[in-house]
């Protein structure tokens, strides 16, 4: 039989435009440039001799048919990724691609990575840590870590670590913050993406009056910790991730001990990824990692 196709790249391009209702974003996920993303859609267009997006000014909206190709093409594709994850087992020489949150993956990830390429050099891991959602298995993701309280309908899901709270700031700051009274004479450090952190904290501690307008805030997690360590203000640290500022002395602990979230870290993936075997290695290998940690904090000493 001959299929009657239009170019397959123009396929993929026209259904993250579609998904995005945006050329520049579909160009940021796909790698290209907005022009690119057009002139493909625009290219498809021709082929199939049917407007699929109606342009606007700075806006694009799908037409009618370009809605309901959207849907088979998305169809479409998924069905070629789940064809192509069945295909018969191989050995683990082939790459593997993952998802991370900034902060995640240059405080906790990063550090353990290196062991895990002593282990498994074949494997071409390749991270992104963008803040933009993971559609399996479309957008090419094999892994992600996100922070979340689950559950995660339809994904197979490892708890990793389970976070709390606790206010942290530079050495020289922490004699002059003895009560939750002395944080009202201080700039608390917010964190934008997680802006209900203090309100959190407040609550949990019974001051709820603590006025949370003011100080400064930031984009990621990175940044606030990072002012805090300069003397800026107090940050309010998640455990694991301050923890190597708290043992290098960078950042110092007060107003403990920590308050537990409901929030933790995940690994998490589409059921089909699991018959890859670099998908398996990975996630045995993070698990193990996890419970040498865990091993070894039971033997630490009570404090």
């Amino acid at each position: 039989m001959t299929y009657r196709l239009p170019p397959l790249s123009t396929l993929r391009v026209f259904e993250a435009a579609a998904r995005h209702l945006s050329f520049k974003s579909a160009a940021d996920e796909l790698g290209l440039t907005p022009s690119a993303v057009s002139r493909s859609v625009q290219a498809l267009e021709d082929w199939i001799g049917n407007p699929l997006f109606a342009r606007g000014n700075r806006t694009i909206a799908l037409t009618d048919v370009g809605t309901a190709y959207a849907a088979q093409v998305r169809a479409a594709l998924d069905l070629l990724a789940q064809a192509t994850r069945a295909l018969p087992e191989r050995g683990a020489r082939g790459t593997l691609s993952m998802s991370a949150a900034p902060t995640f993956g240059l405080r906790w990830l990063m550090p353990r990575l290196g062991r895990f390429k002593a282990r498994h050099p074949d494997i071409a891991l390749t991270l992104d840590t963008t803040h933009r959602p993971v559609e399996f298995p479309r957008d090419g993701i094999d892994l992600a870590i996100r922070m979340g309280s689950g559950p995660w309908p339809d994904l197979d899901a490892l708890h990793l670590v389970t976070e709390s709270l606790v206010p942290v700031c530079a050495p020289e700051l922490a004699g002059r913050v003895r009560t939750i009274a002395d944080l009202g004479k201080l700039p608390l450090l917010h964190v934008t993406s997680v802006r209900d952190d203090w309100a959190c904290w407040a609550e949990a501690r019974g001051c709820g009056e603590l006025d949370l307008r003011g100080g400064l805030r930031f984009d990621t997690i990175q940044y606030a910790l990072n002012a805090a360590a300069q003397g800026l203000g107090i940050a309010l640290g998640r455990r694991p991730l301050v923890d190597p500022d708290l043992e290098a002395g960078t950042l110092v602990e007060v107003l403990g001990p920590p308050v537990p979230t409901a929030t933790a870290y995940w690994l998490v993936c589409a059921p089909a990824s699991l018959a890859r075997p670099e998908v398996r290695i990975f996630r045995d290998w993070i698990r193990g990692e996890l419970a040498g940690e865990l091993a070894a904090d039971s033997l630490l000493p009570p404090v």
